[in-house]
């Protein structure tokens, strides 16, 4: 059970502590859901492209949240 609270713990501290970063991953689904409907990019790939912008954005979370420390 304690690891359960544990994961509560950090999921919270994740997403309404660091509030840039849940900021991020909104701007960039509402980024992502103008433009894609609007492109000629295959549905295929549509996917990927969300994929590898929160990879992005978690990559840049953590590398800034190290530099804090």
């Amino acid at each position: 059970m304690q690891w359960l609270k544990g994961l509560g713990a950090t999921v919270y501290r994740l997403f309404v502590e660091d509030s840039s970063f849940a900021a991020e991953i909104v701007l960039w689904m509402l980024i992502l859901g103008w433009l894609l409907p609007r492109s000629t990019i295959p549905d295929w790939w549509r996917g990927g492209i969300l994929f590898v912008g929160l990879i992005a954005i978690l990559v840049e979370s953590v590398l800034r949240r190290a530099r804090q420390r």
